[in-house]
């Protein structure tokens, strides 16, 4: 329907358009009509007529001044014969029969040149003046009332025909004009109804090629750049929801092993009530381990939701950070030294201030180092150094150790992401770790990522702002 009442109004307005070209063709003839009145006195034609300069003797005849303006003056007396020649000739003969002379005078219209062509009674010959024509357009309406009925008749079905086949060409073309252009219009309208009824359906794959140049490209630009963008959002969504769905599958898992384990001891404690000695014990270690590892996740599952909330904020101070990583290294020696790992620290002496929570920013390099202990063999050499560019502090964190599989590197920093898949309490954390540590370097105005590295182990890089 839209398209109809589209294609109508292009109609109506070349109806309009249509009735202004016949209004502009009688406007242009009368133009003409009063240009040619306007400038006829000023052509050299109509300055230098046969009558202004014709005497009753040719050789009387004074022509220089038609000469002189690039025209021509012959006299063809009765017996055909041209007596008389100045200036520009287009007859080309000194005589001429009676069937040249009279063909002459027919086609004169047709030629170049406008001519003149007087008869002199008396002194019985013509007088032609010749001009080079600059632009002639013969049209002229004619009306004689003595003229033959059946010419009148004639003549008005010819003109009615002309004038009728110019309105039906002229109308004609304005109707397909006129529906080409809004096919120009409503086809890319159509195809951009189709895209948004299709991402209207749910298709947010949905896309437009107009294959245009003008301002439908832009808009088809537009359609296509917001599909892209409502389709990222609810693959994101989509994305969102799967994570959240695994997230709390993951933290029922965790919690539920520990929980698990705690009531079922206690319920054999509670059988066996006259249970004593190192049997006891280790039930009540189980279950004070699996009580302390539920409160540990429970504590990072506060932290992290902590650090999402609008209401979290730093305490920054200003902070020496090359002093601050060596102390926080020299916390790690005892750790490397019981686990039996090597380790290396490369910190420049001197002094590179940045805004810290000094509290805060240690849990990323402790997070680090527990994953770097927990999953990886005895003898890994672990390295920390210290760079400055840019203004900005660069932390590498990195050992030789297992590294981080391929299908992982890009959801490490995911909440309950652990390299052991299996989720076994006694070889992988909670998952939380590295959520948290990345959260509290944006927090800081800085990032935590996992650099690539084809060699053996992985790399982590920790960026702040310097002052």
């Amino acid at each position: 329907m839209k398209k109809r009442k589209l294609s109508n109004q292009f109609l109506r307005n070349f109806l309009v358009i249509f009735l202004l070209a016949i209004l502009d063709t009688v406007l242009a003839f009368m133009l003409l009509y009063f240009a040619s009145r306007l400038i006829s006195g000023s052509l050299t034609k109509n300055r230098y007529p046969a009558s202004a300069i014709m005497k009753d003797e040719y050789n009387q005849i004074e022509s220089s001044a038609v000469v002189k303006n690039g025209g021509g003056v012959q006299v063809v007396d009765r017996e055909y014969r041209v007596v008389y020649s100045k200036g520009l000739d287009t007859i080309g003969k000194d005589k001429l029969t009676a069937e040249e002379f009279t063909a002459f005078l027919k086609e004169s219209k047709s030629k170049p040149y406008h001519y003149d062509i007087l008869y002199n009674p008396k002194g019985e010959f013509w007088l032609i003046v010749t001009f080079p024509t600059s632009i002639r357009l013969d049209f002229s309406l004619v009306y004689n009332k003595e003229a033959a009925a059946g010419d009148f008749v004639r003549a008005g079905f010819a003109i009615a025909f002309v004038v009728l086949s110019y309105l039906l060409i002229l109308a004609l073309t304005a109707f397909i004009y006129s529906r080409i252009t809004a096919a120009n219009i409503t086809v890319p309208l159509n195809k951009l109804g189709d895209g948004t009824r299709l991402l209207r359906e749910g298709d947010y794959s949905a896309r437009v090629d107009l294959r245009l140049k003008n301002e439908f490209a832009e808009l088809q630009n537009t359609f296509n750049d917001m599909a892209a963008r409502i389709e990222h959002e609810i693959s994101m969504r989509k994305k969102s929801e799967e994570d959240r769905k695994r997230l709390i599958l993951d933290i029922s898992h965790d919690l539920k092993n520990p929980l698990s384990s705690i009531q079922g001891y206690a319920e054999l404690l509670m059988k066996k009530t006259g249970m004593i000695g190192q049997e006891l014990n280790e039930h009540l270690e189980v279950i004070l381990n699996n009580s302390k590892r539920a409160n540990q996740l429970l504590t990072e599952l506060f932290e992290l939701s902590q650090l999402d909330s609008p209401e979290f904020s730093l305490k920054p101070v200003k902070t020496d950070i090359c002093e601050y990583i060596r102390q926080i290294c020299a916390e790690l020696v005892p750790l490397f030294e019981c686990e039996g790992f090597k380790y290396e620290f490369d910190i420049p002496e001197e002094s590179v201030f940045a805004m810290l929570d000094t509290d805060r920013f240690s849990r990323i390099i402790q997070n680090l180092a527990n994953n770097a202990v927990r999953y990886n063999p005895k003898g890994t050499l672990v390295s920390v150094n210290l760079t400055v560019q840019n203004n900005r502090a660069v932390i590498g964190f990195s050992d030789d150790g297992i590294g981080i599989p391929a299908h992982l590197a890009e959801n490490i920093f995911k909440p309950f992401v652990r390299v052991d898949d299996s989720r076994n309490s006694k070889t992988g954390g909670s998952g939380v770790g590295l959520s948290i540590a990345k959260k509290i370097a944006e927090a800081h105005g800085g990032d935590l990522t996992l650099h690539p590295d084809e060699n053996k182990g992985s790399t982590f890089l920790i960026t702040i702002s310097t002052i």
